[in-house]
């Protein structure tokens, strides 16, 4: 079978397209699954240089969300799962054309979503709804403002607090992207120069501000928030993360929360299940789904990380592996 592997910290350079031998035959508690598609992240791109929190063993293969078809079960699992199509999840190893994971790694695709869109749906929607329904506490009829708003994170952040009922600001570095936040459920639009953003027009007026991206916009967009707000610190896209001198909370009477979705699951498997339940049901119920703005052949990954490191990609890349 193919797989894109990664056998030196050296960014998009090191990724390696081989022939492997086939994923292993599934164990107790196991399925086999023939990969459709996978859906790429920022932390992928950051991982191929070892600048994640998460580093993988060397070599690796990289992808941590798509969807695909269980080709064959391990013991103790319902050979009527065969065929059926799934959601898949794991922190690396889903660039490949087949990988065999725990059952508990899949979970059975929102009937509303594409292939393509179920390969990039989970990070997204996690991510936005641990952030804003949780550790940002967000109430219907609230103000958000989302940075970053036409990349694929920001885009779900828009699209999810639409679905929680709150109005959107959303703010991005071209027009082309404030426009599929628009179609996400922007309410506002606010076009962002990257080296001097500026944010004056909602000086004062947020609630919370989701925040994937860092940088120059991290004091404009402290100054967006009102007393009390929350600012929600997703990602450092821009770079190095910026250093904010803890009196901006105390004067503003401002929180500054962390936000990691997926450790939040594994610190608190509780919350964790709750997740996924509630972004599956938004997804359902058609409240919910990704923007894809590209798409690639197993072939071409690496021009899909060219994209996402270049800024240029509107919404999530997807690399295909196979017709669903």
């Amino acid at each position: 079978m193919r797989a894109w592997i990664v056998e030196r910290l050296d960014g998009i350079a090191a990724l390696e397209r081989r022939d492997v031998p086939d994923a292993r035959a599934p164990g107790p508690g196991e399925a086999r699954v023939g990969m459709i598609a996978a859906g790429l992240n920022y932390p992928d791109l950051l991982m191929l240089s070892g600048g994640y929190q998460y580093r993988p063993q060397l070599p690796f293969t990289p992808g941590m969300e798509g969807v695909g078809r269980i080709l064959a079960v391990g013991e103790g699992v319902s050979g009527d799962l065969l065929g059926h199509r799934m959601l898949v999840g794991g922190r690396t190893g889903l660039l490949a054309d087949e990988v065999t994971l725990p059952l508990a790694s899949l979970r059975d695709v929102p009937d509303a979503l594409s292939d393509s869109e179920a390969a990039g749906f989970t990070t997204g929607a996690l991510t936005a709804w641990v952030a804003l329904a949780v550790r940002g506490r967000l109430q219907p009829g609230e103000h958000v403002l989302v940075l970053g708003a036409g990349g694929g994170m920001g885009l779900a952040a828009v699209s999810m607090a639409r679905a929680l009922g709150a109005r959107v600001t959303a703010a991005a570095s071209s027009a082309e992207k404030l426009e599929a936040a628009r179609a996400a459920g922007a309410g506002d639009l606010v076009l962002l120069d990257r080296e001097k953003p500026d944010l004056s027009s909602v000086k004062g007026q947020v609630d919370v501000l989701f925040d994937p991206v860092g940088g120059a916009a991290v004091m404009p967009g402290l100054q967006s928030l009102r007393w009390g707000g929350r600012y929600l610190i997703i990602g450092f896209v821009a770079g190095p993360p910026v250093r904010v001198g803890l009196n901006q909370a105390l004067i503003r009477g401002i929180e500054i929360i962390g936000v990691r979705a997926g450790e939040a699951g594994r610190q608190e498997p509780e919350l964790g299940r709750r997740a996924m339940h509630e972004i599956d049901r938004l997804a359902r119920e058609g409240k919910f789904r990704p923007v894809i703005g590209l798409e690639v052949p197993f072939e071409r990954a690496p021009d899909a990380f060219r994209a996402m490191e270049e800024g240029r990609l509107t919404g999530k890349a997807v690399v295909r592996m196979a017709e669903g």
